[in-house]
């Protein structure tokens, strides 16, 4: 193991080669590591090392078995999972980010269907994975994870619809939404087209029902986009695609936060976004120094790094990736050689 002497000189001269770049380093960890501690430690420890199915599995048994809420209690949960800073409650389907919606909703009142003859009459219940795909059976009717408030209206326009891009619309909402023929490569049905911004929260949803209930889709509908639990190969082209365009945001991590406080369970396409690959693209990518499987070598790399070296043990994928001088263990060496590989990186 390298000397704490030799260590320190090593870092020493970093930090005169780039001490901005430093500032900014301690800046990241801090804020990375406040996200990366939310994850209870262990929840994904049995995941090391798998990818493809068995992955997808080993998901399922860390994710089933959630706590179960009443129909009607959706509504109050809702004032946990979906509010927005000022209070208004956050209806992707007629959200415009950065901009000003055409209505808003507010929670405790007259603004919950109720009856509906239009848009922007009140907000209900979108089961995004439609309620007729699982006939309407706990524990999917109440599961936080795919279950939103949105307009009621416009919840009807999109029915049971598989989502999709719209080729020719036949309906648009206030905020853009629409519903029309698809212009998705393998399906030329009808679809409902989300906004952008929203279009990877519900990809993500689609992937934690997909693990979430894989092996306990019995008797679920079979139709253009799903076999029971199972994505359609145009689906999950689909579906990954809309994944790669729009990253997880702050927003679905708040909301898996507070999913997890409620259901006592996790969307782990959040927490590991690039487990979608791992389990729907043909593997996972080894890539060195990429110790948390993001497809990024980065400054949330070195504090797990550090809190291996202070802590210790390091799981077998960490080991097969951040023993970056080859010698079977992470030390102190391994995490200069990472914040050189950083540093390096245009």
């Amino acid at each position: 193991m390298i000397s704490p002497i030799i260590y320190t000189q090593l870092l020493q001269k970093r930090l005169i080669q780039d001490r901005s770049f430093l500032v900014q380093v301690l800046a990241l960890t801090f804020c990375f590591t406040i996200i990366h501690a939310q994850i209870p430690d262990g929840y994904y420890d049995s995941t090391d090392g798998l990818e493809g199915d068995v992955l997808r599995l080993a998901l399922h048994n860390i994710i089933d078995n959630h706590q179960v809420h009443s129909y009607t209690s959706l509504f109050t949960h809702f004032e946990s999972t979906d509010m927005k800073p000022d209070g208004t409650v956050w209806d992707m389907y007629s959200d415009v980010p950065g901009g000003t919606p055409p209505y808003v909703y507010h929670y405790g009142g007259a603004d919950q269907c109720g009856n509906y003859g239009g848009e922007s009459d009140c907000f209900n219940r979108e089961h995004s994975w439609p309620q007729s795909w699982f006939n309407s059976n706990s524990p999917m009717k109440t599961d936080l994870f795919h279950v939103y408030p949105t307009d009621g209206y416009v919840n009807g326009q999109r029915g049971s619809y598989p989502y999709g891009d719209v080729n020719t619309p036949l309906w648009t909402s206030q905020n853009g939404s629409m519903r029309g023929t698809s212009g998705t490569p393998g399906y030329s049905g009808i679809v409902f087209e989300p906004i952008d911004e929203y279009k990877g929260d519900l990809a993500r949803t689609y992937f934690y029902m997909s693990t979430r209930y894989y092996t306990e889709d019995a008797g679920w509908d079979t139709n253009d986009m799903v076999d029971g639990a199972d994505l359609l190969p145009w689906a999950v082209d689909l579906l990954m695609a809309w994944h790669s365009a729009d990253p997880v945001s702050q927003k679905e991590l708040d909301r898996n936060e507070a999913v997890y406080q409620i259901q006592t369970n996790r969307n782990p396409f959040i927490d590991h976004p690039e487990w979608v690959a791992c389990i729907w693209d043909g593997g996972c990518v080894l890539i060195m120094g990429d110790l948390n499987q993001d497809t990024a070598v980065d400054v949330l790399d070195i504090v797990i790094m550090v809190d291996i070296v202070l802590s210790g043990p390091a799981t077998e994928y960490q080991l097969s990736t951040g023993d970056l001088n080859s010698d079977s263990i992470i030390d102190v060496l391994d995490i200069v050689i990472l914040v050189g590989m950083i540093l390096s990186t245009p």
